[in-house]
């Protein structure tokens, strides 16, 4: 069971050490800027880097979740690669947005378009595992035969 969890799993981590690097850049924009906790105002280029790093964790949770179940219910590897697209995307985004306010719109929607795929992969799995478990109907199984696939 531990090795068909293992991408998730390390997806998992990256993305907890991103959130932390982007903890740290807020740190280090803190005192470049001078802006003592519990301020969180300051010159453009702090609130920049506070916002990224406050939008990224705002999202963590929802995506931490969609990567799970989609990842359980439909496929790790699937899931696994969206959400190393998402860290990606979520590292774009934070460079971006501590440049400029614009810098961040392009990657926020590539975030933005990954987490519906893992939200659609994850009820796509759930809906099938619903049908197989409650309603004894393995609906994959049937396409596939339908379609001559087996």
């Amino acid at each position: 069971m531990m090795e068909e969890l293992v991408g998730l799993g390390a997806v998992t981590l990256l993305g907890v050490l991103e959130q932390a690097y982007f903890s740290l850049q807020v740190i280090y924009a803190r005192r470049k800027y001078s802006v003592s906790p519990p301020a969180t105002t300051g010159p453009p280029e702090f609130e920049r880097v506070f916002r990224a790093q406050a939008n990224c964790s705002e999202y963590f949770p929802i995506f931490i979740t969609v990567l799970w179940l989609s990842g359980v219910f439909f496929s790790q590897g699937l899931s696994s690669v969206c959400g190393l697209l998402y860290l990606y995307g979520r590292f774009n985004y934070f460079r971006g947005y501590s440049e400029s306010a614009q810098g961040r719109l392009a990657p926020l929607y590539f975030c933005a378009q990954i987490l519906w795929i893992l939200i659609g992969f994850s009820a796509v799995g759930i809906f099938l595992t619903i049908c197989q478990v409650y309603l004894n109907m393995d609906l994959l199984q049937e396409l596939c035969s339908i379609l001559g696939l087996f």
